[in-house]
């Protein structure tokens, strides 16, 4: 058991820097286990203080420290396991310090560690102080100079900025500098040494400046950085084009690696992405791969603005940089994939990741006021729920405002650390407003729920719409304001047309409503007939919404609603409405038989896209539905959502079955939206088909699988065969493996299919998968792969009577926070929720919540969770 209660951090303590640092100037001498890091620290006085200086420094072996060249004695200086104090400095000064540090020993993969037999780092977001002493805080911003030496077999050395001078030395070793010219906190910093293939482009800015790009990867891979190449130029231009943001060095690159905590990060002019998020071709990347690579470089270079020209005052701004730029990188995707599909397809993620945050012990505002370790704040609150803060603001302020602001935002803050209320600020500047009560949704927790009651007077021609809003307590929490919610409205006639309607006197078809109270009331005039009100039209604000409108409404809707989101929407709403029930013991089948019907007519609109289509086949999943029905139970949720699935697969087998033969591949594989669409919805429709698991439906999916002439299709052949289980489907499995068994990226696929498998061995299964030669705990992606797939992915197995589920992953966190605090924390959440199950589950989850609680020796990360998860 613990015997130490670690203290949090907090907002109201933030206090500027004592020093100001520069200029810095490191050299680097690399060895696997024996690197000498040398800094040379240019370093100032902020303010009138004679405060000691005090610098952060963690698993290092310290050689020497100097100040303006005279080496301090030991009565001059102290080292403890976090900090390094000299009492007496100069107002101005050059500390030079030498340490030693073990890179191939660093398993957590934070600050210099070793992966593949490369150097590589992670700095964000307190890794820098494992690499050397230094004020490891966002609010100090330094220029950096680095010399890199290593042997010559490291044949790539690679830190930020533009490379000054490179050549050989003495003693069969090489050397390289580099030289950032715009000042950077130290989270930012990047060095990556080693054996990698080059990828090259180039691109001419606005300004006309040529831009070279680098992609380095794994020797044999550059074929497969081609795609994220384009994306990265794609991304360039289109930063030009809708915020004005142009390129600043005269060289970016991107590196890859293997072993990773994060999915990429945004050093200055050096990005390192996880291997996973970077390399692609057809047949060893699906399309989602494809959709996550384009989306997450756009996100990494958006960064270059949005977090390292103007980056966090501290730590609690997270959501400055990050919640702003997943804005910036899904108004990418939405032009490059389609507008309607895209804003669905965020939704979802939304909804599964955030809002189950929001309902849970680790629900905390958009901007926190605390924290024990900040690497455990790298959530969907922060990053997803911040990007809808941002959407709400332009919607409530209109483009034209927007742009504006953002323009003032980049001008004002260029080269400088600040936070959230600077960046609303600029929005109050130019518009004039007061935005202050706006300012609430980055400080309150929970997610609000909206609910509308209508009334139609057919001899007025009026419509009056009620709003009522309210958020649920949470920690720290118990009351909440209203927050000013954009609540988007459109009517339809009983046909599904578009009903022309007057606000204020002016004649429109769609208006927005802003509640900032905890009830309004809006009248809408010259309404010709009783209206299907379409509300919060393109998911406008992140909100819980419930109307009293009858499920007719919904099928009106779903035929014809022009607003695309509200139309997947409605289909959503009734068959969350229809398994719910059956869940409960009240099943309705003539519903759910004319869901069917309706899905086949939704089928049959030959102007749809099929990637929207393919979101109309997928029903609301099982997290989804967990969230929807408390205390809830997994099992039976599943029970019943097979069965809508087997009843629409009834319905519709000669549709998908026309759809599965019309949809086949002509030509070569192509990633754009329209060509990944058409092999989504193939694919969907094979996934239905599977749950009324024939004979000929089994043969059909393995032909599926067999035919496969890109990932996508053998991904979706072979999660068919899974769902169905049985010979055919170990058969595909084995055959798999013995295909891909050297490609690590196509093997955590094969990992995670076998985790999501819905048969009653399947926690035996992955058990056994644990001792399989192809798994490593060590590497984050194989272990997100098996065990954060089981336990987020497989509701209804992970939540297994018998408990086994919950020892299975409380064993795989412990066994993890020995060797790598930041990934064991981020299991840790769906264990989390136990409060939302019914009590003989809740019970057994947080037994193992318990357990984990006392073992001595957890770390800080794993810790901050768990105790949240048991309300202490």
């Amino acid at each position: 058991m613990r015997t130490e209660t670690p203290q949090p951090i907090r907002l109201t303590d933030y206090r500027p820097p004592a020093y100001l640092i520069d200029e810095v100037h490191l050299t680097f001498d690399l060895a696997p286990n024996t690197t000498r890091v040398t800094a040379r620290l240019s370093i100032r006085r902020n303010g009138d203080h004679a405060e000691p200086l005090v610098l952060n420094g963690e698993r290092l072996k310290p050689i020497s420290v100097a100040v303006d060249g005279r080496e301090l004695g030991a009565a001059e200086h102290s080292v403890d396991a976090e900090f390094l104090t000299v009492p007496n400095v100069p107002a101005a000064f050059t500390l030079t310090t030498e340490v030693e540090i073990d890179p191939e020993a660093n398993k957590a993969l934070d600050g210099l560690y070793m992966s593949g037999g490369r150097f590589c780092t992670q700095c964000e977001a307190e890794g820098f102080r494992k690499i050397t002493w230094f004020a490891d805080r966002p609010d100090v911003l330094s220029r950096f100079t680095v010399r890199i030496e290593a042997p010559k077999t490291y044949q790539r050395l690679l830190s930020n900025g533009n490379l000054m001078e490179s050549g050989d030395l003495p003693g069969g070793k090489r050397y390289a500098a580099w030289n950032d010219p715009f000042p950077k906190p130290c989270y930012l910093f990047a060095l990556v040494a080693g054996e990698l293939d080059e990828l090259s482009d180039s691109l001419v800015t606005m300004s006309g400046r040529t831009v070279d790009l680098k992609i380095y990867v794994d020797p044999g891979m550059a074929g497969r950085a081609t795609y994220a190449m384009d994306a990265l130029k794609r991304s360039m231009k289109w930063d030009e084009e809708a915020f004005g943001r142009e390129y600043d060095l005269d060289l970016f690159m991107i590196v890859a690696v293997r072993d990773f905590n994060f999915g990429a990060m945004e050093n200055k002019g050096l990005n390192i992405f996880n291997s996973s998020l970077l390399l692609a071709d057809p047949a060893t990347a699906t399309d989602f791969d494809y959709e996550r690579i384009e989306s997450v470089v756009a996100h990494e270079y958006f960064h270059n603005w949005t977090g390292d020209r103007i980056t966090c005052r501290d730590w609690f701004q997270l959501c400055l940089k990050e919640g702003l730029t997943v804005f910036r990188d899904q108004s990418f995707s939405a032009d490059m994939r389609g507008e309607a599909v895209q804003r669905i397809k965020d939704v979802k993620a939304l909804r599964a990741r955030q809002f189950s945050e929001d309902q849970g012990p680790l629900a905390h505002p958009v901007r926190p006021s605390s924290y024990l370790k900040i690497d455990n704040f790298y959530t969907a609150t922060i990053y997803e729920k911040g990007a809808e803060v941002i959407r709400m603001l332009k919607t409530l302020i209109g483009p034209e405002k927007f742009r504006e602001g953002m323009d003032l935002y980049f001008d004002r803050w260029d080269g400088h650390a600040t936070t959230v209320e600077e960046f609303i600020r600029c929005f109050a500047d130019v518009t004039g407003e007061d935005l202050s009560d706006f300012f609430a949704w980055y400080e309150q927790a929970g997610t609000p729920k909206v609910s509308l009651v209508q009334s139609y007077d057919a001899e007025a021609r009026t419509l009056t719409l009620e709003f009522s809003q309210e958020i649920d307590p949470t920690s720290g929490q118990p009351t909440k304001r209203p927050l000013p919610t954009p609540v988007r409205i459109g009517l339809l006639d009983g046909e599904g047309r578009t009903l022309a309607f007057e606000r204020d006197g002016q004649a429109v078809d769609e208006t927005v409503v802003v509640l900032d109270q905890a009830k309004a009331k809006v009248v809408l005039t010259g309404v010709d007939s009783a209206p299907v009100v379409s509300a919060l039209r393109g998911f406008s604000a992140p909100v819980t919404l419930t109307t009293d409108s009858p499920s007719k409404d919904r099928y009106v809707q779903l035929a014809g609603d022009p607003d695309l989101f509200n139309r997947w929407e409605s289909g959503q709403d009734l068959a969350r409405d229809l398994i719910l029930g059956r869940a409960a013991g009240k099943p309705d089948e003539v519903g759910e038989e004319r869901y069917a019907h309706a899905v086949a007519r939704a089928l049959a609109d030959q102007a749809a896209d099929p990637a929207f289509k393919a979101l109309l086949l997928a029903l609301p999943s099982e997290s989804d539905l967990v969230l929807a029905r408390q205390p809830a139970d997994p099992a039976a949720i599943h029970a019943a959502r097979e069965a809508l699935r087997q009843r629409l697969a009834l319905h519709l087998e000669d549709d998908l079955k026309r759809l599965h033969i019309g949809l086949q591949q002509i030509g070569d594989f192509s990633p754009d939206a329209a060509s990944a669409g058409r092999r989504a919805l193939r694919n969907a429709s094979l996934d239905l088909l599977a749950a009324n698991p024939r004979s000929d439906v089994v043969e059909l999916a393995d032909g599926h699988y067999r035919a496969a002439l890109n990932m996508t299709d053998a991904m979706g052949g072979l999660n068919a065969l899974m769902q169905i289980g049985g010979e055919a489907y170990e058969a595909a499995l084995a055959d798999f493996y013995d295909r891909w068994k050297t490609e690590p990226l196509v093997i955590d696929k094969w990992f995670a299919l076998q985790a999501r498998a819905p048969d009653e061995g399947v926690l035996g299964r992955v058990l056994g998968l644990t001792a399989h030669p192809a798994f490593d705990q060590k590497n984050p992606n194989r272990l997100r792969a098996l065990v954060s797939t089981f336990a987020s992915g497989n509701p209804s197995r992970f939540h297994d009577p018998s408990g086994a589920g919950y020892r299975f992953l409380a064993d795989q966190i412990l066994a993890v926070d020995g060797f790598n605090p930041m990934t064991a924390a981020r299991m840790v959440e769906p264990l989390g929720g136990w409060r939302r199950y019914s009590p003989e589950l809740g019970a057994l989850m947080k037994q193992q919540l318990q357990r984990i609680a006392e073992t001595q020796g957890l770390s800080k990360n794993v810790y901050e969770l768990v105790a949240k998860a048991l309300g202490e």
